[in-house]
């Protein structure tokens, strides 16, 4: 039996997922996955019911938020994650944030590092540390997801891709990658999509191993960053602007330098 989830969509592709491993895949990648679930299970799954209790505790609504998402080769799947907002919040935002990074040669920070009032109370640390993806070890094991791989898109934003770009679903989605370990939020939507293309040609053990392990620092200097965004924005907004009187109309700054 599925989880109970907010947001549940009805598939926009046809077809099933199936219960065998996607053709393609190599057996080392399962192995892999199943190694570490298993090896760590007493760690995220002590995690995983902490955080669980915690979203049931500030937040009205289901524990988990399930969305279609587009897995290897585009073939459509449920994703798992902690809901972190509010039920029943608008998400047009989001998307339209989405389409600005597409088109701008800008870094992909995060919506919610400016500050979103839709996210629950613990909900914008959770997200930062990626807590709020952990359910997705289910996806995993249910064999639509790896541990690691590009992040899958939703159907919307594939609509978005150039042609060159929709070679990212040639590879097992993950929960980790490639790019979450090589920049992330100072990347842009460009050098995410070469990254993980560059990942999909070239996936082996040793370079899965290697993003493993790069991932758990990679998280905290993303929170770190995070952090201090956060605070200039905050100095930015509550640092006073004195001014001069002026012409009428005009207020001139003040400043020890002359006219």
């Amino acid at each position: 039996m599925l989880p109970v989830c907010a947001g549940q969509q009805k598939s926009l592709f046809q077809g099933d997922n199936g219960g065998a491993v996607p053709n393609g895949i190599p057996g080392w990648k399962r192995a892999l996955d199943l190694t570490c679930i298993l090896l760590t299970l007493p760690c995220w799954f002590s995690v995983l019911v902490a955080v669980a209790l915690w979203i049931k505790l500030v937040s009205r609504g289901p524990v988990l938020f399930c969305q279609q998402r587009l897995g290897y080769k585009g073939k459509p799947f449920t994703i798992f994650k902690f809901r972190t907002m509010e039920v029943n919040v608008e998400t047009r935002s989001h998307e339209l944030y989405f389409q600005q990074l597409v088109k701008a040669d800008c870094p992909m920070t995060k919506l919610d590092v400016s500050g979103d009032p839709r996210i629950v109370c613990g909900g914008r640390i959770l997200r930062a540390l990626g807590l709020d993806e952990l359910p997705q070890l289910l996806n995993v094991l249910r064999k639509e997801m790896s541990l690691v791989g590009p992040r899958p898109c939703t159907a919307t934003e594939f609509l978005m891709y150039e042609d060159w770009q929709r070679q990212r679903l040639d590879a097992l989605p993950g929960l980790t990658g490639y790019w979450q370990v090589n920049g992330k939020n100072r990347t842009t939507f460009q050098q995410m999509i070469e990254m993980d293309i560059y990942y999909s040609t070239n996936a082996s053990l040793w370079l899965d191993v290697m993003i493993l392990l790069r991932t758990v620092p990679a998280i905290l200097g993303q929170l770190i960053e995070s952090r201090i965004c956060i605070d200039r924005r905050k100095i930015l907004v509550s640092a006073p602007v004195e001014v001069a009187p002026g012409p009428i109309g005009e207020s001139v700054p003040r400043s020890g330098s002359k006219v």
